[in-house]
């Protein structure tokens, strides 16, 4: 199980992530993913699902034709944890892909 991040660690770890936001009312993080059609959206979620399969660590996610809504927190940790910056950063590299 990950550490829950604190302090420095935590404000570095988001610093990476500026498309990311803080979740109001919970520790975890939010981004939207808007492509060009279904398709797009679909093949991005396939990879980072096989992503997140590898890591055992899975998104919070929502999909409606072309938008992928995705919300990263630790369960086990009650919070953010290293898993969910790796996550989100995997994610990001695949949506500039696109």
């Amino acid at each position: 199980m990950s550490e829950k991040l604190t302090g420095t660690d935590r404000l570095q770890g988001l610093e990476q992530l500026p498309h990311w936001q803080e979740v109001t009312g919970r520790d975890a993080i939010f981004r939207r993913f808007e492509f060009r059609n279904f398709n797009q959206a679909f093949g991005f979620m396939t990879r980072a699902a096989l992503q997140a399969e590898k890591m055992n660590h899975h998104p919070e996610w929502f999909n409606v034709y072309r938008t992928v809504d995705v919300t990263l927190t630790t369960h086990d940790a009650d919070g953010l944890t290293i898993l969910d910056l790796k996550l989100a950063k995997f994610m990001d590299k695949c949506f500039s892909e696109f």
